[in-house]
């Protein structure tokens, strides 16, 4: 998935605001006083029996519903939790966890850059991926308990002091020993992006990388781009590695020799050491697409330093969630990955798992991507001339 923020030379790159993951706790999932239910003329939390009233149900199928239990049909399990959230009711998790003995807890980590010093959380795309699973799971009385990517040793000795119910793991890599170790413990598991082999994952929700990067190479094709460059990272998980592996595809299908450099994505300021790389070469690009979050500031900047103009000399699009794309000078073309449906896919497939609710479908999902076009990425047509009409002869 796409990171982004640099420490090495804040001068340089636009700031972005970091997300306080523990407000959103909190403070986001407030019912307003205008939808919660009003009972003997007094304002209350909703209840059970609100529920099955609003829905149309019976309270049986209400707790059915809520709590994975019995075998109804997946459009009514949805239709009664999409009215318990309207409502704002909330589950007790004291009942909960003595009629079930389950905690309530659900865990949130990162295990590709576990070995290095990696807050994921200050990166737009997890930070938002993250808001969107507090909130869902909150909707279904759980709490995200978010443990920062530590080693991948002292990960599990973490998780095992924990009294989870099962776990989102974002991006693992090939044969992730997280993984393979939770499961082993019998811990569900749900990935943020597609397992790579025979990864014993629960369930799995991604993006189609592939579709998404050969259209929007086919977009800078389309702007004029004669030579797409690519800036990749050098890890193993299968954003990363099906990202590269299209634009490899794409340059073998149009004819082009591929021009790329790569380098590792938990740092930011390697990142900027490659952007710049990639334009030095002798072979340098007209167009490049970024993997990831930094990487549209860091083209930016090396751009300037040898004097290119973007879009006239430089076409630009990187992938990321971060809003300061809208206003750089000119504005960058971004790819999204839709993170916040991606946040409440995991959760609901994780806690369907935890709570054995069937599903009529695969527990596999694919979430559509959006390019966000603008200015960097649209070349401007040739300006032309044109001359005053003469007056006719004889005039």
């Amino acid at each position: 998935m796409p990171l982004g923020g640099c420490i090495c030379d804040r001068a340089n790159y636009p700031s972005e605001p970091y997300y306080r993951l523990a407000m959103t706790a909190a403070g986001k999932h407030q019912v307003s006083r205008t939808e919660t239910p009003r009972r003997n003329g007094r304002q209350g939390r909703a209840g059970i029996r609100d529920v099955a009233a609003a829905a149309g149900v019976s309270i049986t199928t209400v707790s059915d519903a809520l709590n994975g239990k019995g075998r109804l049909p997946e459009a009514t399990r949805r239709h009664v939790r999409e009215v318990a959230e309207r409502l704002g009711y909330r589950p007790s998790a004291a009942a909960r966890t003595l009629r079930t003995g389950k905690s309530g807890l659900i865990g949130l980590t990162v295990t590709t850059y576990g070995d290095e010093p990696f807050t994921f959380t200050e990166f737009a795309y997890f930070a938002e991926m993250a808001r969107a699973a507090t909130s869902a799971a909150l909707a279904r009385g759980y709490a995200l308990v978010i443990l920062p990517a530590t080693s991948r040793h002292s990960t599990v000795d973490v998780w095992s002091n924990v009294a989870l119910d099962g776990t989102v793991v974002i991006d693992p890599s090939d044969q992730d020993p997280v993984v393979t170790e939770l499961v082993r413990q019998g811990v569900p598991v749900v990935s943020d992006g597609r397992p790579a082999g025979s990864l014993p994952v629960t369930a799995w929700v991604d993006n189609d990388h592939r579709a998404a990067v050969l259209d929007l190479l086919d977009h800078l094709a389309a702007a004029g781009a004669r030579r797409i460059g690519l800036l990749t990272g050098t890890t193993t998980d299968t954003y990363t590695r099906l990202s590269t592996t299209a634009y490899l595809h794409w340059c073998e299908r149009v004819g082009q020799d591929p021009v790329y450099e790569s380098y590792p994505a938990h740092d930011p300021c390697a990142g900027a050491v490659a952007a710049d790389r990639l334009l030095a070469r002798p072979d340098r690009p007209d167009a490049v697409y970024g993997l990831f979050d930094p990487n549209g500031t860091d083209l930016l900047a090396a751009a300037r330093r040898y004097g290119l103009r973007v879009p006239e000399d430089l076409l630009l699009v990187c992938c990321s969630e971060s809003t300061v794309y809208a206003s750089t000078e000119p504005p960058i073309t971004t790819l999204s990955l839709k993170p916040r449906r991606i946040g409440t896919a995991v959760v609901q497939l994780l806690i369907d798992a935890i709570e054995g609710v069937e599903h009529d479908g695969p527990l596999e999902q694919v979430i559509p991507t959006e390019l966000i076009v603008r200015t960097s990425s649209q070349r401007r047509p040739p300006r032309t001339t044109v001359s005053a009409p003469r007056s006719p002869a004889g005039d």
